[in-house]
């Protein structure tokens, strides 16, 4: 037990001292490490190790402060840590928390302050970042949990594949006219998911659920989304066995679904998938080129290999999806890390890789979804471009909805009055797309303070790559180029996706955030102290 806390305080780079400080220190960084295996999983799991850690760091901060000895504590560390706390971030602080702050104001100038103020707590995920930085002494441990996230992913992206094998679900054929499904309005290939929150396997166990109410409530799979309908016992067929109860002459397991990892919502896990897919690659272009990163001379090595399998696999999950603008994403993002860190003939040869892989996803998703990648005609498409016309028009429709917005989620209380989704003929959504939805919700401030964030965050990690090219430090390096390509991957996915506002996908933004802010800021350290001996 000894040697593990020895070995946690080496990795967390705490000092050897005892005390309440020292292992309120310790505790909250094994929840920053829980965090972190938890983020590629689990909203629920994720806030609590975040929230929990983030306490107890505040605490131990608190304690430090009112210790005795403070100025002497202060003469002998004090200087390197705030050295190391705030190298470069003032600008990234200050537009952070102008973000959060108009958010506040904007929540109390709402139609619905009510259901406003509640969504700030969303909006304060962006603390993660602090939770990170400050809690990251050493490059070691920037590495240490980098490695952790990626791996943590694995574990859902290997699952997905032999999901799909086994298969899931009740898929129905053969409805009859008059069946309970059909008059539920199921058609004729949906999958039967759960009764009454019980999971299904087998006509079987739907009719036994079905048996025990007068109305249940059955979740179903239709291509493109998950829904739920009630069916009524009353509606239930004459019959000797299940099937010809339930009015269906054939079933099987259901092999035709867009993968969503353990969160229950493919575009989420997409998303995800895209930033720990822009991390891996980062480490995998770093990590093959040597000799000051000189393209001519690649070197594959056990974690280069690691790497590539990592990508292919992530790759798969990813287009599993059948995700368009996160594939789009993640390709955006390789792309800019080639660009930055190769050579032309690197570039050339990513696009020899990408073009058979993206060839292969627009037949995937031909067959998956029935649509191609720009598709005038599909349902998605439609309601995005119906979403952002009436987002234009609200925003733009007086000088208060022009500078403070409506409010976040006002819309679920006043979309009739304002005439949106089609009159009710439409699913109630959000305007899917970050800018827009900013612009509507927040105004024009908010959109410029987000695209300052985006901007500050960029060009830090941009000069870090610039400042370091040189070093031999490839997991720094490759740290540095999977957060600036997951950036612009989130920025481009953002474009048609709310990600910003998918707490899941948010948290996983300013995670990343965290460890290649950390990963310049360490990096600058060491050079600075390297160059003063």
């Amino acid at each position: 037990m000894r040697g593990f806390f020895d070995w946690l305080d080496e990795l967390a780079g705490i000092e050897k001292e005892s005390g309440a400080v020292a292992w309120l220190e310790r505790v909250a960084f094994v929840f920053l490490i829980l965090m972190v295996l938890a983020a590629p999983h689990s909203i629920a799991a994720t806030q609590t190790a975040w929230i929990a850690g983030m306490f107890l760091w505040l605490v131990s901060v608190g304690l430090r402060k009112l210790a005795r000895g403070r100025l002497e504590e202060n003469r002998r560390v004090g200087k390197n840590r705030r050295h190391q706390f705030f190298v470069r971030r003032g600008a990234l602080d200050v537009a952070l928390w102008a973000f959060f702050l108009w958010s506040a104001v904007t929540s109390l100038t709402s139609y619905a302050p009510d259901i406003s103020i509640d969504k700030l707590r969303g909006a304060s995920v962006f603390l993660i970042f602090y939770f990170v930085v400050y809690n990251l002494r050493n490059l070691r441990a920037v590495h240490f949990l980098a490695l952790a996230l990626i791996a943590s992913c694995m574990v859902n992206v290997l699952w997905m594949p032999v999901q799909k094998l086994f298969g899931r679900g009740v898929e129905i054929h053969g409805l009859a006219t008059g069946s309970p499904f059909s008059k539920a309005f199921l058609l004729d290939g949906d999958t039967l998911l759960a009764a009454d929150g019980k999971k299904l396997t087998t006509p079987e166990e739907v009719l036994a659920v079905i048996q025990q109410s007068d109305v249940t409530l059955i979740k179903f799979y239709r291509p493109d989304f998950e829904t739920t309908v009630d069916v009524k016992r009353s509606d239930l067929l004459p019959g000797l066995d299940a099937m010809q109860q339930l009015g269906i002459q054939s079933w099987k397991k259901s092999h035709n679904w867009r993968s969503s990892g353990f969160y229950g919502h493919y575009t989420t896990y997409a998303e995800v998938l895209q930033l720990i897919g822009s991390l891996v690659f980062g480490l995998f272009i770093a990590g093959i080129l040597t000799n000051g990163y000189e393209p001519e001379r690649l070197r594959f090595s056990p974690i280069n290999i690691l790497m590539f399998v990592c990508l292919a696999a992530i790759s798969l999950a990813l287009l599993l999806t059948v995700t368009r603008a996160s594939q789009l994403g993640l390709l955006v993002s390789a792309f800019a890390i080639v660009a930055f860190a190769g050579s032309r003939k690197m570039l050339l040869g990513l696009a020899a890789v990408a073009l058979p892989v993206v060839i292969g996803g627009l037949i995937f998703l031909q067959q998956s979804r029935n649509v191609s990648f720009l598709d005038s005609k599909d349902d998605s498409t439609i309601y995005r471009q119906t979403m952002w016309r009436d987002g234009f028009r609200l925003w733009t429709e007086n000088p208060r909805n022009f500078t403070v917005g409506v409010g976040m989620d006002s819309i679920q209380r006043y979309w009739r009055d304002w005439d949106l989704f089609d009159g009710g003929k439409l699913p109630m959504g959000h305007f899917h797309s970050t800018p827009m939805q900013l612009l509507v919700e927040r105004g024009l401030p908010a959109l410029l303070l987000w695209f300052s964030i985006l901007g500050i965050y960029t060009w830090i990690i941009w000069n870090g790559l610039k400042a370091y090219a040189d070093s031999r430090g490839w997991m720094s390096r490759g740290i540095l180029l999977g957060c600036l390509g997951g950036a612009i991957g989130f920025f481009t996915s953002g474009l048609v996706h709310y990600n910003l506002g998918d707490q899941e996908v948010a948290m996983m933004f300013f995670l990343l955030m965290g460890l290649g802010v950390r990963t310049t800021e360490l990096e600058t350290s060491n050079k600075k102290i390297a160059d003063s001996n």
